[in-house]
């Protein structure tokens, strides 16, 4: 008998997990000491799969005499390239990949050394059936240039990335390409624009008509701005009547003089889509131009000046064990708690007192079947707190649900496994749903209206996508899927008709580096925006200049270079989701030298925890572009050193939350922290 493949792909749990690895997991009867495994076979024994798409295989596990036995079999799938799943390989990214194959010891049975098999995985792309060509940006006049696109589709009606273009025309005498499809009009005439991938061709007929406009008007919102504040510009190409030109190409451009030249960088503003917004103080000429006609407009920029102070009021040292998630509420008897996780610590949780943000009181603690509590979260009301599993000694992971209804005396209400084996890397709780991860492969939305007996009523699974985070508002879910990006879910909204018993995926929008690893969706009031804040997570930090070390041990005198934390990379994207049909990003937090984790973002200020850059809060007023690090939009910054921390003075910040004035946050090294925003002073040199 065939051994089932099922296999469910764990997400990286942070700055303090090891590879992730998908684990495919089957109850099996336990073989005798003569029956045990020796070798794997795969068939086939190496495997060609296109991107987005899927082909079976099998691994057999036999004995000495070359009979098959049944066992637990681990599947892992290179995380950027490939995914298993049911017996399936997924193709993700174009490349030499492979899939390992390991037996699974059984319960009891002691094996030196379980066989393994790896699977070589090419994964191709689909070939290409049709090029489109489409211009980006107006009308063809002579003397102006039009950037154009090309646009290869597979077979399945997927886009091929970044696809390989040879440019011409028909006529170089009329019009002229570069290979990165700008298109120059050198006179009036028709011409066709050829785009040509992989011996597909397309082709677009365009007019080029004679240079129509005597002179540009320029206009910015206004004439006196801050460094990061986005300004819409607007532009009037006007014939010799004073008649208005509107599919004229126009380009904006910029000189400015900073108010100090001594920093004065070699790039200090973005202009782009009829929008400006500058990085550094100083005065800044907008031109615009298409053809022989030009105009201007002259901007003032000053500083921003967001700067304030943080107050550190309290902490809940955790030294003995590694910190994971936290959640911070006002319990059901009107005082305020917090309930953190631990990593690869035993399955502990802490549950504290924090009405007095300075005394931090430990009020009880709890032990779960688990390596890791990675991901803690209370419900809106305050009911009940959702504990996740991660390495349960039976690998019946699941979520343990706790009863809240007396928070000094948290009481197990449940453990759910229900669907949820494979381990459970977060969770989102609402008052009667909980939304919860299965394994990096799919979430289940869990009824919690007993909660002694919740009842999964259905899920959201997209084949061959791995997914780290979920996060619900206003009855959309927006999860974090890695390669796939985010993905927004109808699941009570009703708009796409969606409700948690039939939830309907609306959207998927991939981010560059296909890391998405957390979100956070947030509307702006004041422009009303809608927002998601989406994070990279990258472990390591290979090819930068700085890498670092990977040790995330303690101290310890005897282990050479041992207590040093591990560096990590990434940075938080920013995409207008007001059209959620048509999400496009437009501006990102990025600081070089450290990778994002948890993200919360709350009347215009993003608190994002920074690993180990911090706490760092930053500015997210008004419209959003470019990148914010470099727009004095940071507001203050906060690193929890402590010097007998599990790793001292090693900042590793996890989570934080804005929480009745004050911010919390918790960090792997040091545990629960309590700091306070000071009202903003005179600035200071």
């Amino acid at each position: 008998m065939r051994s089932s493949i099922r296999s469910i792909l764990v997400l990286p749990l942070g700055i303090l997990l090891s590879a992730p690895f998908a684990l495919g997991v089957e109850a099996q009867a336990t073989p005798s000491d003569g029956d045990l495994p020796v070798r794997l076979v795969a068939e086939p024994d190496r495997l060609s799969v296109r991107v987005g798409e899927a082909v079976p295989f099998s691994v057999r596990a036999l004995n000495a005499a070359g009979d098959e036995v049944e066992v637990e079999l681990l599947l892992r799938g290179s995380r950027a390239g490939v995914a298993v799943d049911d017996g399936m390989a997924f193709g993700l990214d174009v490349g030499e990949h492979s899939i390992v194959a390991a037996v699974l010891p059984p319960v009891g049975v002691a094996m030196d050394d379980p066989p393994t098999l790896t699977i070589p995985v090419e994964v191709t792309w689909p070939a290409i059936q049709e090029v489109t060509v489409t211009p980006v940006e107006g009308q063809l006049y002579a003397g102006t240039h039009v950037r154009y696109e090309a646009r290869g589709v597979h077979s399945d009606e997927s886009l091929r990335p970044n696809p390989r273009v040879q440019w011409s025309t028909s006529d170089p005498a009329l019009a002229s390409v570069d290979r990165f499809g700008r298109v120059i009009a050198l006179q009036e005439g028709t011409v066709r624009i050829i785009a040509e991938v992989e011996g597909v061709r397309g082709e677009r007929e365009e007019r080029i008509e004679p240079f129509p406009a005597a002179r540009i008007q320029v206009q910015a919102e206004r004439e006196l701005a801050r460094t990061g504040d986005v300004l819409e510009l607007r532009s009037q190409a006007l014939d010799e009547a004073g008649g208005e030109i509107p599919d004229l190409p126009i380009r904006w451009s910029y000189t400015w003089v900073p108010h100090d030249s001594i920093v004065e960088p070699g790039a200090a503003a973005v202009v782009k889509d009829d929008r400006f917004v500058a990085q550094f103080p100083g005065t800044y000429t907008l031109w615009a131009q298409a053809g022989p006609a030009t105009g201007f407009t002259t901007v003032e920029v000053e500083s921003r000046q967001v700067v304030q102070r943080l107050e550190v009021l309290g902490q809940g040292r955790v030294s003995h064990r590694r910190t994971s998630d936290f959640w911070v509420f006002e319990g059901m008897d009107g005082r305020d708690y917090a309930v953190t996780g631990t990593w690869g610590s035993d399955g502990f949780t802490y549950f504290w007192d924090v009405t007095d943000p300075t005394n931090h009181i430990l009020v009880d603690s709890l032990q779960v079947d688990a390596r890791t509590v990675n991901d803690v979260k209370v419900s809106p009301d305050g009911r009940y707190a959702a504990l996740t599993r991660e390495g349960a000694s039976d690998r019946r992971n699941g979520v343990v649900i706790i009863d809240m209804a007396d928070p000094a005396n948290p009481v197990l209400a449940t453990e759910y496994d229900e669907g949820l084996t494979g381990g459970v890397h977060n969770a989102y709780p609402m008052n009667d749903y909980l939304y919860v991860l299965s394994a990096g492969e799919k979430y289940l939305i869990v009824d919690m209206q007993d909660i002694y007996n919740p009842r999964t009523v259905s899920e959201v699974n997209l084949p061959g996508s791995r997914i780290h985070d979920v996060w619900v508002h206003d009855g959309i879910a927006y999860s974090a899927e890695w390669r796939t990006g985010v993905v927004m879910t109808d699941v009570g909204n009703g708009r796409w008709g969606g409700s948690p018993e039939n939830p309907v995926v609306v959207t998927t929008y991939p981010l560059p580096g296909g890391n998405t690893h957390a979100v956070f969706p947030y509307y702006q009031e004041s422009t009303g925006r809608f927002y998601i804040f989406a994070g990279d997570e990258v472990i390591g930090r290979s090819g930068f200049a700085l890498e670092g070390g990977n040790n995330r041990a303690p101290y310890d005198p005897d282990v050479p270079g041992s207590g040093t934390p591990r560096n990590t990379a990434g940075y938080i994207h920013i995409v207008d989701f007001t059209d959620p049909e048509n999400p496009k990003k437009v501006a990102r937090y990025h600081v070089p030298e450290y990778g994002t984790h948890n993200i919360w973002v709350e009347d215009d200020i993003l608190y994002q925890a920074y690993y180990e850059g911090g706490l760092r809060l930053v500015d997210v007023s008004g419209l959003l572009m470019g990148n914010l690090y470099t727009q004095d939009r940071e507001i203050a910054v906060f690193k929890p050193n402590d010097p007998i921390g599990y790793v001292a003075n090693a900042p590793t910040t996890w989570s934080a939350m804005p929480f009745k004035g004050n911010i919390f946050l918790s960090d792997a090294n040091s545990g629960l922290w309590a700091v306070q925003l000071q009202p903003r002073g005179e600035l200071v040199p």
